[in-house]
C-alpha cells in the first residue's frame, strides 16, 4: 500500500468510473472488504448453530419417548446418530469453505 498505492487501490474502482463517483465507490468498496470476513463468520456460526439445535431437539425427543415408546425412541436415537455424523461432515465442509474463502479474500488484498 505504501510502495504502490495505485496498484493496491486499483481493485476498488471499476474501469471508466466517473470522477465524481470515485470517493463514494472507494468508501463502499473499503467497507465491503471489511464486511466480507464478518459475513462469512456469521454464516458459519448460523449453520453450525442450526445443526446443534436440531440435534438438541431430536435428543430431547428421544429422551422423552424412551419410557413411553421404546421402539420409537430407538428409531429416534438412530436418527440422532445419523444426524450427528452428518453434522460432523457439514462441520468439516464448513471449515474448508471458511478457510478457502478467507484465504481468497486475503489474497485479493495482498
Amino acid at each position: 500500500m505504501r510502495n504502490q498505492p495505485t496498484i493496491a487501490l486499483g481493485h476498488l474502482l471499476p474501469e471508466g468510473t466517473p470522477t465524481p463517483l470515485i470517493p463514494v465507490l472507494i468508501i463502499i468498496e473499503t467497507i465491503s472488504l471489511f464486511i466480507r470476513p464478518i459475513a462469512l463468520g456469521v454464516r458459519l456460526t448460523a449453520n453450525l448453530t442450526a445443526g446443534h439445535l436440531l440435534i438438541q431437539l431430536i435428543a430431547t425427543a428421544a429422551f422423552v419417548l424412551a419410557p413411553l415408546m421404546p421402539t420409537v425412541a430407538l428409531l429416534t436415537a438412530t436418527l440422532l446418530l445419523l444426524l450427528t455424523l452428518l453434522e460432523v461432515a457439514v462441520a468439516m465442509i464448513q471449515a474448508y469453505v471458511f478457510v478457502l474463502l478467507l484465504s481468497l479474500y486475503l489474497q485479493e488484498n495482498v
